[in-house]
C-alpha cells in the first residue's frame, strides 16, 4: 500500500486505507505499549484558529504516547498572514518539526500548507471538512457494530464540514447515509460535495439520500447522527432564528424509536443539549459519543504513524 503524504480530505484516502486504519487504531486501542516509542524523538506541530478540547487533547495526547512531542501555536499569537506568507511560515516551521496539523477555518489555507510543505499534513478541521472526525467516527461504528454497513442518518445542519466528511467517508466505505436538513442552499450539503460523494457510493455500493424530512432519513437507520445548529461560522445573532428551523431534525425519543432497534447515537461534540440532542438521548444506553470521543485518538495514533511511514 503506497503510503500518503497528506491529509486533508476523507478523499485522500481509498476504502483499503480508511479500513487498514480502522483496523490499526482498533490494534493500537487494544495494545497501546507495542506503539509507545514509534514516534520518539518526533515532533508535532500543532496550528490552531479554531478551539478545540478533543483535537487539540487527541493529538497532543497521541504524539506523547507514541513516544513523540506536541508543539501547541495558536494562530491568534502568529505572523501566519501578517508578517508573513502561508510559504514562508511553512517552510520555517518544517525545519523544527516532522509532522503539521493545522484547525483553520479556511480550507484553502490548509491546502497552501501542504502544496508548501515536505513534511505531512493533516486537516484537523477546516469549513470544508473535518475529515480526522469521520475517520475516529468509522472505527467507533465498526468497532460496535462490527461493520461499516447499513444506514446512517445524519439529522440537521447539512452546510456543515461534519456533514461533507460524513457523505465522502460513508460512501467511500459502502456505508449507505440520508442527511436530513431544512431545504435551502445554506442548509443543505455543497453540491460538489454530494458529487464527488455520489461518485465514490457508485463504486463502493452505497446509497445516498437527502431529504429535508427527518423521519424517512432515520427509519430504519443503525446510526443517528447530529452536530451543532451553530457551528463557529455561524454568527450568535442567527441563533434563536435557526433554533426555530432546526428544531424538527434534534435528536429526541421519538425519533430514535424509528431507527433500528439498538441504533446507535453519535454526535462529534461539543453538543448543545436541547437543542441538536435531548438529555434523554445523549445520556441514554444507545448513546456512544464518548467512546467515539476517545477513538478520536487511537485513529489519529494510526494516521501519523501511516503517515510517517512507521505502520
Amino acid at each position: 500500500m503506497k503510503r500518503i503524504r497528506h491529509f486533508l480530505s476523507i478523499k485522500d484516502l481509498s476504502r483499503k486505507e480508511i479500513e487498514f486504519l480502522i483496523k490499526k487504531g482498533l490494534e493500537i486501542k487494544k495494545n497501546p505499549k507495542r506503539y509507545s516509542r514509534k514516534l520518539e524523538d518526533k515532533t508535532l506541530f500543532m496550528l490552531f484558529e479554531a478551539p478545540s478540547l478533543r483535537t487539540r487533547v487527541s493529538f497532543e495526547a497521541g504524539m506523547t504516547q507514541l513516544g513523540g512531542h506536541a508543539i501547541y501555536y495558536s494562530v491568534s499569537e502568529s505572523t501566519l498572514g501578517k508578517k508573513e506568507s502561508i510559504k514562508d511560515f511553512t517552510k520555517s516551521a518544517e525545519r523544527y518539526c516532522d509532522i503539521i496539523m493545522a484547525r483553520l477555518y479556511a480550507h484553502e489555507q490548509i491546502e497552501e500548507i501542504a502544496a508548501n510543505a515536505s513534511i505531512p499534513v493533516i486537516n484537523a478541521m477546516s469549513n470544508a471538512e473535518h475529515p480526522c472526525q469521520i475517520l475516529g467516527d468509522l472505527m467507533t461504528i465498526y468497532e460496535k457494530r462490527k461493520t461499516l454497513k447499513g444506514r446512517l442518518a445524519y439529522l440537521g445542519d447539512g452546510f456543515n464540514n461534519v456533514t461533507h466528511s460524513l457523505l465522502l467517508g460513508c460512501a467511500a466505505v459502502g456505508m449507505d447515509i440520508a442527511v436530513a436538513s431544512p431545504a435551502g442552499k445554506e442548509y443543505e450539503p455543497d453540491r460538489r460535495v454530494v458529487a464527488a460523494a455520489k461518485s465514490l457510493a457508485a463504486k463502493s455500493g452505497s446509497s445516498i439520500l437527502l431529504t429535508s424530512d427527518a423521519r424517512e432519513a432515520a427509519k430504519n437507520a443503525g446510526v443517528i447522527y447530529t452536530d451543532s445548529w451553530m457551528s463557529y461560522r455561524i454568527p450568535a445573532s442567527q441563533e434563536e432564528e435557526r433554533m426555530k428551523i432546526f428544531m424538527p431534525y434534534q435528536a429526541n425519543a421519538g425519533l430514535m424509536k424509528l431507527a433500528k432497534a439498538g441504533a446507535a447515537f453519535m454526535h462529534c461534540l461539543p453538543a448543545k443539549r436541547g437543542h441538536e440532542v435531548t438529555d434523554e438521548v445523549m445520556d441514554s444506553r444507545q448513546s456512544i459519543v464518548f467512546d467515539q470521543a476517545e477513538n478520536r485518538l487511537h485513529a489519529q495514533k494510526a494516521l501519523m504513524l501511516r503517515l510517517l511511514g512507521k505502520i
